[in-house]
């Protein structure tokens, strides 16, 4: 009766949904504002808005996607929560009162985000059915895969857009500015986090595959410089500025086709690195018109250079790691106070050195975007106006940088923790069972210390308290 009752509760949930989605779609933020209302407070409601599509988007639909992937079986009530969330969360945005804003991308995306929720919904329903095995079902599970994954993606652009509507940036003047420095910190975000999962997660899919990391890094560094190129100038006389953008884009499209050709045949190469390294020095030397703003973007280039020299390090000097199902475990020590033993040992330690350091390159990617993102001139003329100095901002965005880093890796290892991985090393359960010299031993995976070895049993006779000693 599980699961009928279940198919049952969403689908009530999505004729809920289509029936309050003409209230949502009836409240709209256009017409002649005045002052007041522009800059009128933020009111509880549009406060509960935000802090709720922030936790749904953010946390929850994550968490659920990666449910999803694992098929465990929390996804559909994570899902389901969300989904009902977000849709209170929508219906808040249009329903607030204090401050009022024009009508803008946030808002419109806001509206009609509900096609994509009720689509899901309609076809999670529809594959807990169970029907149409041999004719529907498969371009269901693809459709509804596809739109779950596209879940982060949708989010993190909602949440740009609201950014943007609440401090009121990216006007008419600085549009282009705003567009260029967030759709590139939100490229070296991306690009660092799925540098991350092809060094935890993907190196046995990229075995498989026969392409190299770098090959894949080479053909999108290649094909953004070609965009890059033609798209810095728009008529007019050249500035050092549109000389330098376009310059950059040269350098990606030469440099990427180059790292594909020494990609070929599975070979690694340190062309992408080498080209995040000029990136960074380019950043860095970028002059501006506040003091605050070019340490910024000094402190967003030394990073860049960082993360290519890293990154560099990683693919010349570190011995590949093999990914075995559940080597993310806690209980998978990647500690050094057990001492190895013998050449497996060594090779063990410096297997764990490298997935130590392979966290660097990807982390530091994720902390130069948010610099990037950060360092448009109506964001540092406002920090710069409330008395701010370069060092806290900085700091802020690493800040940052390391709660979505460490958001990430927990995505990861509920990945191999959860669903059909739960019990990829000991499938046969919890405990486990061994014998030695006639002995039981029950033992379980999940209390194991990691902290130290087991104290190997000495040879000899044994010593019974209570006999006495010749």
């Amino acid at each position: 009766m599980a699961r009928p009752t279940s198919t049952c509760l969403k689908a009530g949930l999505v004729l809920w949904l289509s029936s309050q989605a003409c209230v949502v779609y009836g409240h709209k933020h256009e017409g002649n504002l005045t002052e007041e209302q522009l800059h009128a407070s933020i009111d509880s409601i549009l406060w509960i808005h935000m802090a709720l599509q922030a936790v749904v988007w953010g946390i929850i639909f994550p968490i659920g996607m990666v449910l999803g992937l694992s098929r465990s079986r929390w996804h559909v009530p994570t899902q389901s929560i969300g989904f009902a969330l977000t849709f209170g969360g929508i219906f808040l945005g249009h329903a607030h009162g204090g401050r009022q804003f024009r009508h803008s991308t946030h808002g419109s995306i806001g509206s009609w985000i509900v096609v994509p929720i009720l689509a899901q919904l309609v076809l999670g329903i529809y594959l807990k059915l169970h029907i149409h095995q041999e004719t529907l079902r498969p371009y269901a599970v693809r459709a509804h895969g596809i739109l779950g994954r596209l879940w982060p993606i949708i989010g993190w652009v909602q949440s740009l857009f609201g950014v943007i509507v609440l401090r009121d940036l990216c006007g008419p003047n600085g549009a282009g500015q705003c567009a260029a420095h967030y759709i590139m910190g939100s490229a070296f975000i991306g690009y660092g986090i799925v540098l991350s999962l092809l060094f935890v997660l993907g190196e046995n899919w990229l075995r498989r595959n026969g392409k190299s990391p770098e090959w894949w890094d080479s053909w999108v560094i290649m094909l953004w410089g070609i965009v890059n190129t033609f798209t810095e100038h728009w008529g007019g006389a050249w500035s050092v500025k549109d000389m330098q953008h376009t310059i950059l884009g040269v350098l990606w499209w030469t440099g990427g086709a180059l790292g594909i050709f020494l990609a070929r045949n599975n070979q690694r190469n340190v062309i992408p690195a080498l080209i995040i390294i000029l990136t960074g020095w380019a950043m860095s030397d970028h002059a501006q018109a506040l003091m605050l703003s070019t340490k910024v973007h000094a402190a967003f280039g030394y990073t860049l250079i960082l993360a290519g020299v890293t990154r560099m390090i990683e693919v010349c000097f570190l011995p590949t790691t093999v990914h075995i199902p559940g080597s993310l475990d806690d209980n998978d020590s990647e500690h050094t106070l057990s001492p190895p033993q013998g050449a497996q040992g060594i090779v063990r330690s410096q297997v764990m050195a490298s997935r130590a350091f392979r966290h660097l390159p990807p982390f530091l990617l994720v902390a130069s975007g948010f610099l990037f993102m950060s360092a448009t001139d109506e964001e540092l003329d406002a920090v710069h106006d409330t008395g701010m100095d370069h060092v806290t901002y900085i700091l802020g965005m690493y800040s940052i940088a390391f709660l979505l880093y460490l958001f990430t890796q927990f995505l990861f290892h509920l990945y191999v923790t959860t669903g059909q991985h739960a019990n990829s090393i000991h499938p046969a359960g919890e405990i486990v069972f061994s014998t030695s010299n006639g002995e039981i031993e029950l033992t379980s995976p999940r209390n194991t210390s990691k902290w130290y070895s087991r104290v190997p049993r000495e040879e000899g006779p044994v010593h019974v308290v209570g006999e006495d000693d010749d």
